[in-house]
């Protein structure tokens, strides 16, 4: 199931699932996005996380179907946080995430998270993913293109109770901040809670 960035609040509302990917090359939207569904997570009782960075040839992956077919001493809940910097599981990645990803159905004393940059059509047509989809929710991280960088600003800037002058004025200073910003959300972000701090 796919699930837009702008409608994960929704989502989540509606009830947890128990594994997600997010994918994409916004590493800000990323990060907020997998915030919100750890959040969410820990409102759930998911009070134990285990967090494995795919990172070579010899990453092992028997220990990521260890520790989520598990149960801890300590908590009833816990999320395991899978992290694929490269977007490329190999072989034994895939068949893991295969198995994960059915393991994942309907379990509800773990939730799975994978994180992944920008795909490619090859990728997402890999069995690996196509399981990942399948089974859990995908959420893709679009970057904010510069006609819709003003907008999502101004939103930004709402959220903490600020907002700027109406009109022209106002319009202009918007078009003046993203083109400073542009190309680098998190340097918005940063420039956006400065102004929140004065």
């Amino acid at each position: 199931m796919q699930v837009a960035a702008n409608q994960l609040s929704a989502h989540l509302e509606r009830g947890l699932k128990s594994l997600y990917t997010v994918h994409g090359d916004e590493p800000l939207l990323a990060q907020e996005a997998l915030d919100a569904i750890r959040s969410h997570a820990r409102r759930q009782g998911y009070s134990e996380r285990a967090v494995y960075s795919v990172a070579g040839a010899h990453f092992d992956w028997g220990e990521v179907l260890a520790g989520a077919g598990s149960f801890s001493l300590f908590a009833d809940k816990q999320i395991v946080d899978i992290r694929i910097p490269s977007g490329k599981p190999g072989k034994e990645g895939s068949t893991a995430l295969q198995a994960l990803a059915e393991q994942a159905q309907g379990n509800d004393a773990c939730l799975v998270l994978v994180s992944l940059p920008r795909l490619d059509k090859a990728t997402k047509s890999a069995a690996w993913f196509a399981a990942l989809e399948s089974f859990g929710v995908t959420l893709a991280v679009e970057p904010v293109l510069r006609p819709a960088l003003p907008p999502w600003i101004a939103q930004r800037l709402g959220q903490q109770g600020q907002r700027v002058a109406a009109g022209e004025a106002g319009q202009h200073c918007l078009q003046f901040f993203a083109d400073r910003v542009e190309g680098n959300l998190l340097a918005a972000h940063q420039e956006i809670q400065k102004l929140a701090l004065l």
